[in-house]
């Protein structure tokens, strides 16, 4: 009772002081909150306190989010992830994973695999209502995750407004935050009022870029109700972001200060970039980013984050920060069958909810054994096992039974020419980040350094 008292009080304080973003409260604050961290985590908010008195973006994006945005949202947000989630969730996280088991930060739902518009490529259109999975084992996946001490869940599928029931899900994990992914065609007033009301829910609507882009993919009109429900979620004070799937023929857009301008404008706070991934049946490499284009997009997060008031995550060229793949370890996926996968790209799985808990599942032989291999690679920005290191998946799939999520998994591991073409990518990617890895890893060996310094240091204090 006490903790949930302290992490209302903190919330309610630091909403308030970030209203004022850019003067001396917010610091202080920023300076009080390391005083409760994590060594770890005091180095990543000493970096946060210097880029306020730098008077960068982000202290605009922070007011942003706090004088534009529903306050009930934004606390909800604040309490779940960065209190409930990091603050509190950590010393759970790390007591397990000391003990070889894993507790992820976020779990990733897929309620239904259902949608009412059908894209190039998506495989949504092949599932049924009778594959969605019941209330009654989304109730429960939610409690089991909440005694494992998970607060922060991402709905995906399909497409998650399809299902009818889902706000009562939402309404009765009131005390959890629920990320959606969605392709915004359903986003009507009546959704925006009972997410307003909430409170706890944060959506990500996709797009391909622009009107062509979006509409050559998801669908003649869609970019048109696209944009009337960012419009909508604008007059209710709603937060959103956008996800975008990166192919070789919108990279250039999709990270072009236009395009970024334009979301920024809409309303948009974050925009998460995912690659496209042969990863469905019959895989398809055509429209991958090359291992250039991926360097690029690197060079413009860099960019971007120094002159945007916009929070974005590259999927991969953001892996240095976690250390790698995060597949197992961070994060989980269920999908509509039950099945507990490591990873929304990695379609096997060795354990069904259905009969295991949630505990059971992330330490199946499976979880474990991909965990210790962790990372795949010495440079991290091969991060993947499916296209940076996919001699990986092909030792797990021989070494273990595993379960193919959907028709055609496994078609990824069998097809000879695909093979091959996966194994010049990843070689070409290698080649490509080479160079940058060796600058990148003298900067986390600086700061390795840095953390040692100060955990040697607070230990001999805390002898005295």
């Amino acid at each position: 009772m006490f903790k949930t008292i302290k992490r209302k009080v903190l919330t309610k304080i630091i909403y308030s002081a970030s209203r004022k973003a850019g003067n001396k409260s917010l610091i202080n604050i920023m300076s009080g909150l390391k005083r409760i961290s994590r060594i770890e985590d005091k180095i990543k908010l000493d970096f946060i306190i210097k880029l306020m008195k730098d008077n960068h973006p982000m202290v605009g994006f922070i007011k942003k989010l706090t004088t534009q945005r529903d306050k009930k949202s934004i606390t909800k947000f604040m309490e779940n992830l960065i209190f409930k989630g990091l603050l509190e969730g950590v010393k759970i996280r790390d007591a397990a994973l000391k003990n070889g088991e894993g507790v992820p930060v976020s779990l990733l739902i897929s309620p239904s695999m259902r949608c009412n518009i059908s894209c190039k490529g998506c495989y949504a259109h092949e599932y049924s209502k009778s594959d969605d999975l019941p209330f009654e084992l989304l109730d429960k996946i939610l409690n089991e995750g909440r005694e494992l001490g998970i607060a922060f869940y991402t709905i995906l599928g399909g497409e998650p407004f399809i299902r009818k029931d889902l706000f009562d899900l939402f309404k009765k994990h009131k005390d959890l935050y629920f990320h959606v992914y969605t392709n915004g065609t359903l986003i009507t007033e009546e959704v925006c009022k009972k997410i307003k009301k909430l409170g706890n829910i944060l959506l990500e609507i996709s797009v391909e870029g622009f009107e062509k882009e979006t509409d050559e993919r998801r669908g003649k009109g869609i970019y048109a109700k696209v944009m009337k429900s960012m419009d909508l979620l604008n007059k209710y004070g709603i937060p959103f972001g956008c996800s975008v799937c990166v192919t070789n023929k919108n990279v250039d857009l999709v990270f072009s200060n236009e395009f970024i301008d334009f979301l920024i404008a809409k309303g948009a706070l974050i925009v998460w970039y995912f690659l496209y991934m042969p990863v469905h049946a019959k895989p398809d490499l055509s429209l991958m980013p090359t291992p250039e284009q991926r360097k690029r997009m690197l060079d413009r997060g860099k960019d971007i984050r120094k002159n945007k008031e916009i929070f974005i995550v590259d999927f991969w060229n953001d892996a240095p920060f976690v250390g790698g793949c995060i597949a197992g370890k961070h994060y989980a996926h269920i999908n509509s069958e039950g099945w507990v996968e490591p990873c929304i790209f990695t379609h096997f799985s060795d354990g069904n909810i259905k009969d295991k808990s949630l505990k059971e599942c992330f330490n199946s032989p499976y979880f474990k054994a991909l965990r210790s291999k962790q990372p795949y690679n010495d440079n991290l920005y091969l991060p993947c096992q499916w296209i940076d290191n996919p001699e990986v998946s092909r030792d797990m799939h021989k070494e273990f039974k595993l379960h193919a999520t959907h028709k055609g998994a496994d078609d990824i591991l069998k097809d000879e020419k695909v093979m091959k073409d996966i194994d010049k990518y990843a070689k070409g990617v290698s080649d490509v980040f080479s160079e940058e890895w060796k600058k990148r890893k003298v900067e986390i060996d600086v700061k390795a350094k840095e953390l040692a310094k100060r955990k040697a240091d607070a230990k001999s204090k805390k002898k005295k």
